[in-house]
């Protein structure tokens, strides 16, 4: 059962704030991303791409004398933690089940390596999708965040999104039945 849509989660307005910071056409490219990670790796959909959507939804604005400063960036930031709360938090508002709400910041969570000390962590297939979801769509320099998407173009693509999901969720119980 789906309990929140990607457009309930995309127009509530903390996820608008956050994601406008973190870079919306990013969001939405990884959100495709994982869609057919989790398509080929059998992972839950649903799950893969809320985390996606709102993988970046912790970043801090790095700047140095009024310019992103990509490299204090790199040394300073911890936004998979900020966006783990942050997305947990939102869903669990939206009425996302608790279990989903948590498996969703997990990935969230683990979706990069840049905060962790040096260590060989193993990841579960969901978290391991996002992680792979979001290096699918990096540019150099964070350039990636940058990107820019018309309003309208991005709820479309949305939606369009959550159709493939709701289709690709009837579809696994359909198997399931038969």
């Amino acid at each position: 059962m789906r309990y929140v849509t990607l457009t309930d989660v995309f127009v509530h307005p903390i996820a608008q704030k956050y994601l406008k910071r973190s870079g919306v056409a990013h969001a939405i490219a990884t959100a495709y991303h994982a869609y057919r990670l989790a398509l080929k790796h059998g992972v839950n959909v649903d799950l893969a791409t809320k985390a996606a959507l709102l993988h970046d939804i912790g970043h801090y604005e790095w700047y140095s004398n009024g310019k992103w400063d990509y490299e204090k960036y790199k040394q300073n930031d911890i936004h998979a933690i900020k966006g783990a709360e942050r997305a947990h938090k939102l869903l669990i508002r939206l009425g996302e089940h608790p279990k989903n709400a948590k498996e969703i910041a997990l990935a969230i969570l683990l979706h990069t390596d840049s905060y962790l000390p040096e260590c060989k962590l193993k990841r579960k297939p969901l978290q391991a999708i996002i992680k792979l979801a979001d290096e699918a769509d990096e540019e150099p320099g964070g350039k990636h965040h940058y990107r820019k998407i018309d309003d309208e173009l991005a709820l479309k693509k949305i939606k369009q999104l959550d159709q493939l999901v709701e289709k690709q969720l009837q579809t696994q119980k359909l198997e399931e039945i038969i």
